[in-house]
């Protein structure tokens, strides 16, 4: 099995890939920041399926939404087709695709893209709007606010917080990429929008207190 996966150097590339070098037989092309567009059409000779998670979340522009979720995916989707063959695509979208903001707007795009190639091609398309996931190697002040949180507390640095009761919709790295990959042996999946379970719920306040027991633990030496 050949395997594309776009943004392969970000935080859920670099666990997908991972987890697909340990349990799954495939080689694997990589598309990072490196790579251009242009060349989705020579990386896409032989491939078998597509993890698109590429993508624009926090540009000093916000031009570059369009540009790196929407154009980025046009791309890959004309050369899919271009290449006269069916390769399943599975895209990392947002649970903001259906909010009034310009990221939202963006990752709306890009699905619809995607969307309008199954339309017209019947190439498989799943789409996967995210809540706010969390785990190992996410960013701190980029991908994720438990680990911006985890990495201020943990160093002793002030956390911002806005309203403490604000509900976070929480999911967990592994159990995404575990449905992510469930997709390569589910000849009978057709549904286009997919759900990563479980996922978890809590106030902004409630995770800020959550982490601070936890750091605290190290002194009391009483675990959570």
């Amino acid at each position: 099995m050949r395997i594309l996966v776009t943004g392969a150097d970000g935080f859920i590339g670099k666990n997908l890939i991972l987890f697909l070098k340990e349990n799954v037989e495939a080689e694997i092309v990589y598309f990072t920041r490196k790579n251009n567009e242009s060349e989705f059409e020579s990386m896409l000779d032989g491939v078998d399926w597509v993890y698109h998670l590429a993508g624009v979340n926090r540009p000093l522009d916000p031009g570059e939404f369009v540009s790196g979720n929407v154009g980025l995916t046009d791309a890959l989707c004309s050369a899919i087709e271009s290449s006269g063959r069916k390769v399943p695509v599975v895209y990392s979208s947002s649970i903001q695709a259906d909010r009034d903001n310009d990221y939202g707007r963006s990752k709306s795009g890009a699905e619809k893209s995607l969307l309008e190639l199954q339309t017209r091609t019947s190439n498989p398309v799943f789409i996967y709007r995210l809540p706010n996931v969390f785990g190992k190697w996410a960013k701190p002040n980029y991908n994720s606010v438990v680990a911006t949180f985890c990495h201020n507390i943990s160093h002793g640095l002030p956390i911002q917080i806005n309203d403490p009761e604000a509900l976070l919709e929480l999911v967990y790295i592994d159990d995404v990429i575990a449905s992510f990959v469930s997709l390569l042996t589910d000849d009978g999946r057709t549904d286009c929008f997919n759900d990563v379970n479980p996922t978890y719920q809590i106030t902004v306040g409630g995770l800020a207190s959550q982490l601070e027991r936890f750091k605290s633990a190290r002194e009391t030496l009483v675990t959570e």
